[in-house]
């Protein structure tokens, strides 16, 4: 499958509501449309996770990042800017944004995606799109497209092609709290 056609099935099922399984940046996540409440919900099930765990969004550019975060201290654009690594920011201030997604204080994590597939998806699909490894909450995070757990494939309503042979070490994001207040946290 040609990977126009692989990124134009995902988008389609993500504005249905429907979750995919898709490469990113870093590994393999379960994903879905990050203002759909509903779609949330059902990645939260699939992963057999409890909600209150925020979980990570991607989006494409620095403009599309503002329009999902209200106030986004300079920081922030320097960690992006200079990051060697995929980094996610966990920042407050979430607006447009299905509120299940959010952690209990308003914030969520977000990430420019810079790898060509899981960029252009963003890109085409024009809003943030939830990113969570796949796999069951509190079990191992699948490095390749062969570590998934069949019961995640089953579960989702897509699962891309792109980069399925791919046998190479993949690693989550690095993640950091930053407050408005300016306090900076490494989470991970």
């Amino acid at each position: 499958m040609k990977r126009d056609d692989d990124i134009r099935n995902a988008i389609l099922t993500m504005r249905k509501g429907g979750v995919i399984l898709y490469p990113t940046d870093t590994i393999w996540g379960i994903g879905c449309d990050a203002t759909n409440a509903e779609a949330v919900r059902r990645v939260y099930e699939i992963k057999r996770r409890d909600d209150s765990k925020a979980l990570i969004c991607l989006v494409d550019s620095e403009g599309r990042l503002q329009r999902y975060i209200r106030n986004i201290p300079n920081v922030a654009w320097d960690i992006f800017e200079f990051a060697t690594i995929p980094t996610t920011i966990i920042l407050d201030g979430a607006v447009n944004i299905a509120p299940n997604l959010l952690a209990e204080d308003g914030s969520v994590g977000m990430r420019i995606t810079r790898e060509p597939f899981s960029n252009e998806l963003c890109y085409k699909f024009m809003k943030p799109i939830v990113s969570t490894s796949a796999n069951v909450s509190g079990e191992k995070s699948p490095q390749n497209f062969r570590d998934i757990p069949q019961e995640i494939i089953d579960q989702v309503d897509y699962v891309c092609w792109s980069r399925r042979q791919e046998k190479k070490p993949h690693q989550p994001s690095k993640i950091i709290k930053l407050s408005e207040n300016g306090e900076v946290r490494i989470i991970r």
